[in-house]
């Protein structure tokens, strides 16, 4: 697979692949993904690999990103997730991330986020980063300010959904 990886001091990110479909499904029944991104309907290897394939390898495929695996380099172990999302309902790209509940709050979310920010705008030449969240999710908002990015406006993706807080960091000018 041709597509970028990212190092950093403690970190690899590399586009999430089928052979990540056990941690995924792990990560994606966690309390918080359920309390802050919802129920994805991934409930087997078999469904995580589904998603992994329908939903993250065609926008891979089509933009050059997409959602990528946090291996700690230390270890080789999947931390979490982090990525930039061409999300339908929203102009631009959003950046996200989701870590198992043992390695929140040690940095790698910031570390994880932080180089794809800079990814964006240097790598594929991103104009602006977006970011949405719940308004309860105070974690992923203290992340967010802690990136540069700024409260826009409470937006919906869809007419029923629920109402999200949208960020947003301009590309920086040199």
């Amino acid at each position: 697979m041709g597509y970028t990886t990212f190092t950093t001091d403690r970190l690899y990110l590399r586009p999430t692949q089928a052979k990540d479909a056990a941690f995924i499904l792990k990560l994606m029944n966690t309390p918080k993904w359920y309390q802050f991104i919802g129920d994805r309907n991934v409930h087997s290897i078999q469904d995580a690999k589904d998603y992994i394939a329908q939903r993250m390898t065609p926008q891979l495929e089509r933009t050059g990103f997409s959602n990528y695996t946090v291996i700690r380099q230390k270890d080789q172990l999947a931390l979490g997730c982090c990525g930039l999302y061409d999300r339908e309902g929203l102009e631009g790209v959003d950046i996200g991330f989701s870590f198992l509940p043992a390695y929140e709050g040690k940095g790698y979310a910031f570390e994880a986020a932080q180089c794809l920010q800079e990814a964006a705008f240097s790598v594929f030449n991103l104009p602006k980063v977006g970011a949405i969240t719940m308004e309860e999710n105070t974690s992923s908002i203290k992340l967010l300010h802690k990136l540069g990015l700024e409260f826009v406006k409470k937006i919906k993706l869809d007419a029923d959904a629920q109402e999200l807080l949208y960020y947003e960091l301009k590309k920086p000018t040199s």
